[in-house]
């Protein structure tokens, strides 16, 4: 917490800290072993350009995305193996599996920077003289199925992925509020106003938004709701967001089906498997379902389905 937080730590610390880390999790599996000998063994993912939480802020996404430098990279790898070696754990080095790397993709509210395999040739190459490991690169939501397959050929190995997935949660959310609207306009029936509400929350606790967009009222009331950067992701715990989301999902249950022409307009993707029979025409399961497109392309890009 007294880090100065305007100056990046230096390898060496990041290094000693990661080494720290590790023998305390080595420690921790020893005594797991004593009341569960089949335990996995923990494997280890290490780096120095791991992104801030929460994602890049509004200046740093303007600033540009730059693929990790090679020497940046090898220099990562040999600070922690050496600081491995200082916590006694040399034989724990061959655990490591994976070095965090910016390979030059990141999220904008509107878009995102898609993958070049060309900028990111030099770093992709490096990855080949350390045959243990491989990269794992931060902040791969919304490439495309084919730029995902690409990252994995060229030797990222793991993709991490986080407001992609809620962000898909979120519209599957927002659907079914408008196919709620559609149902019980000029009912007797009190609608969730989820995006309502939602927008409200934000407004009235915009310390989890406000220094990560920017722009005029109107660009920052579409960013709080549709960023794909997905701040409003921190908001759906809030009590009067989940009565909010109750509320919906009573409300369509209580309906002998969600009508299948609001779900064509709203929700095609899940209509289609409803009308197939692969899907229950039941809110939860479309929400969740949403989310399944978005894993759909992640299992394409590394083969998960036939494995």
């Amino acid at each position: 917490a007294d880090d100065d937080p305007d100056t990046r730590l230096s390898d060496e610390t990041i290094s000693r800290r990661g080494a720290h880390l590790a023998r305390v999790a080595e420690d921790a599996y020893q005594q797991l072993l004593k009341t569960n000998p089949k335990a996995v063994r923990p494997v280890y993912v290490v780096g120095s350009e791991v992104p801030i939480p929460g994602g890049a802020t509004g200046a740093t996404v303007e600033a540009g995305v730059q693929v990790t430098k090679v020497e940046d990279f090898k220099a990562t790898v040999k600070a922690f193996e050496e600081a491995f070696a200082k916590e006694g754990l040399q034989e724990i080095w061959k655990d490591v599996i994976a070095v965090v790397v910016q390979p030059g993709v990141e999220e904008k509210d509107d878009g995102c920077t898609e993958y070049d395999r060309e900028k990111a040739k030099e770093l992709m190459s490096a990855i080949k003289e350390y045959p243990n490991l491989v990269f794992e690169g931060h902040s791969t939501d919304y490439q495309t199925k084919i730029k995902l397959k690409e990252l994995v050929e060229d030797g990222v190995g793991v993709l991490k992925v986080g407001p992609g997935l809620t962000f898909a949660m979120r519209e599957g959310l927002f659907a079914l509020a408008h196919i709620e609207a559609e149902v019980f306009k000029n009912t007797d029936v009190e609608t969730s106003h989820l995006i309502e509400v939602l927008e409200e929350v934000m407004l009235e606790k915009p310390d989890k938004w406000a220094k990560y967009y920017t722009g005029n009222e109107n660009e920052l009331r579409i960013k709080r709701k549709y960023s794909f950067s997905d701040r409003c992701r921190y908001y759906l715990p809030n009590e009067r967001v989940q009565k909010a989301i109750s509320t919906l999902m009573a409300n369509l249950k209580s309906l002998p089906e969600i009508p299948l022409n609001l779900m064509s307009q709203f929700m095609p993707i899940q209509y289609t498997k409803v009308r197939e029979g692969v899907l229950a025409n039941d809110p939860e399961a479309l929400v969740k379902d949403r989310v399944v497109n978005t894993i759909d392309e992640y299992l394409y890009a590394t083969h998960q389905e036939k494995l």
